[in-house]
């Protein structure tokens, strides 16, 4: 057991959910920290926490503090981050790691031999079917295709408006970075390769928003009388091809502006010997097709799964996991590390946040040039 306390910054969607989750595994969390202090107090009352920092810097002259929980805008994270780490706090920060893979690439140089554990929360891998997924794809044969989306709605309307869709506070992208890098996260994890080069199209349904005269919080429905409008310059959906460098292809189709779906992820895998499905939906699913034989129908149940899923799992057959347990279950994970202990499974790390940025890089780059580019190593 973590014997030290943890600071969460950010107090908007994500920031309670890791304060639940952390509280779940029984790590005690003293404090949070707002963009300001009446916010931070209101946040520590309300999740019924001891401290609401007033700054970074009183959190980080805590001695009793050995881990820091980024939940900010993407905007923050590289400074937070930077500050944690040469404080001697080990991070685990929100994604994407940074606004840039300039910025990452720093603080991967920060973090190395520094002795530190870093993490990025990629949760989406934990879901006890997806660490299936992993293993399974060891025995399924050569892949040759896979397939896949992640498409939500709470952007669809000119009046739905977020800090993530302004490149200067979330980045030049916002849809492929904000969901579309849990997709290739996910897929890379699972089966373990490599994205060599990609082939994007982006595209912008809402160029001017109207902004209300107060900040609205993630997947809010706050409507207000009060607005102006804003030039919007990220994208609110695309398509991305992919060649892997083994030579196998894939293609992901990222949305935030498609009515009815709230939060869907999900993918398809094809092998030589069979074709996995899953989809964030239904999360404890799992299909399993085959060309000579029934496909079947894996639903999540420890006393089916693989001990590498098992020691993602808290909950027998029966009984659903879902959207707070992937939190809880990626974090089990860090501490791990932070630990000293090595599960077969590992956490997202720093180095993975980074990937994904140079992917974001290219995908960028492709969208605007209209053409395949390979991903920077």
């Amino acid at each position: 057991m973590y014997d030290k306390s943890v600071a969460v910054i950010g107090c908007g969607f994500i920031g309670p959910v890791h304060v639940e989750a952390l509280r779940r595994l029984g790590i005690t969390v003293k404090g949070v920290l707002g963009s300001s202090p009446l916010k931070s107090k209101r946040a520590a009352e309300a999740m019924g926490l001891s401290m609401g920092w007033d700054s970074l810097d009183d959190l980080l002259k805590d001695d009793e503090i050995g881990v820091v929980h980024i939940t900010s805008p993407n905007k923050y994270h590289f400074e937070q981050t930077k500050k944690c780490l040469e404080s001697g706090k080990h991070v685990m920060c929100e994604k994407p790691l940074t606004m840039s893979s300039s910025e990452s690439a720093s603080l991967l140089e920060i973090a190395s031999g520094s002795g530190l554990i870093t993490g990025v929360n990629y949760n989406i891998r934990y879901y006890p079917l997806n660490i299936e997924s992993r293993i399974r794809s060891k025995k399924m044969g050569a892949i040759h295709e896979v397939s896949g989306s992640y498409v939500q709605d709470w952007l669809l309307k000119k009046s739905d408006y977020n800090w993530r869709v302004l490149s200067d506070v979330s980045g030049p992208l916002r849809a492929v970075s904000d969901i579309g890098t849990h997709w290739l996260d996910l897929i890379c994890f699972i089966t373990g390769k490599t994205i060599e080069s990609v082939c994007a199209d982006l595209y912008n349904i809402h160029p001017v928003r109207e902004r209300p005269a107060g900040e609205v919080e993630t997947f809010s429905n706050e409507n207000t009388s009060n607005f102006e409008e804003v030039q919007i310059d990220t994208e609110d959906g695309g398509n991305v091809l992919i060649r892997f460098s083994d030579g196998s292809r894939g293609s992901l189709r990222v949305s935030q502006v498609a009515a009815g779906r709230k939060n869907k992820i999900s993918y398809e895998i094809c092998g030589a010997q069979e074709t996995i499905a899953w989809d964030g939906e239904s999360p404890n699913s799992l299909w399993i097709g085959r060309r000579d034989e029934m496909n079947q129908q894996l639903i999540k149940n420890p006393a089916l799964q693989s001990s590498e899923a098992n020691y993602f799992t808290s909950y027998p057959g029966g009984h659903a996991e879902g959207f707070p347990d992937s939190h809880k279950q990626c974090f089990k994970a860090f501490y791990d590390a932070v630990l000293g202990n090595h599960p077969s499974i590992p956490h997202p790390s720093f180095e993975d946040g980074h990937k994904e940025l140079l992917i974001c890089d290219a995908i960028l780059k492709s969208a605007l040039e209209s053409r395949w580019v390979k991903i920077e190593k």
